[in-house]
Order: C-alpha cells, then structure tokens, then sequence
C-alpha cells in the first residue's frame, strides 16, 4: 500500500516545462500542470520568434528554440521566474 501513495506522490509533483534553448544554454521559461497547456505555450512562444525573427536576426539575437519536458517540481530553481515571450530581456537571454 505505501508504494501506491509513494507513486501517487511522485506523480503529483511532475510538472511540465517549456524550456528555452539557446546554443549550449537551456533556461525554463514557463511550467504548467498539464501537458496539453505546455504545448500550447510553446506553440504561442514559437509564433512569436516567427514573428519577430527579422528583427531580432537584425540586432544579431539569437532565435530561442522551445521544447516541452516532464519536471518535477523540486528541480527548479530557487530564483526561477517565467521568460519573457522571446525568451530575452534587454537584450540578453535569460
């Protein structure tokens, strides 16, 4: 009986996070509960690369890429705050 409730627990704690990538450097950029709103954030943060991506090649930025992968929520870090849509601010990736 313990291992259901340990499973439960552990299950319970995964989130989903959309994460950033920039060359070598990955940041997250948002969690959900769910994976289904995970997926849509990236798709609505992808849509804004495409959007501004003549613009940002302009200023020599980077273009972020996004992916979505399970987390648990004890693996992020302490300082942890969502990224901006574009995944930089003022001009440096964060």
């Amino acid at each position: 009986m313990s291992e259901v409730i340990a499973f439960a627990r552990a299950r319970d704690d995964t989130q989903w996070a959309v994460m950033a990538s920039l060359g070598r450097t990955s940041r997250v950029a948002d969690i959900y509960s769910t994976r289904t709103a995970a997926l849509r954030d990236r798709a609505w943060r992808e849509a804004q690369v495409r959007t501004y991506a003549h613009f940002l090649e302009s200023l020599r930025q980077g273009l972020p890429r996004y992916s979505v992968v399970p987390m648990r929520r004890a693996d992020l870090p302490r300082s942890w705050k969502p990224l901006p849509a574009l995944g930089f601010l003022r001009g440096q990736f964060i």
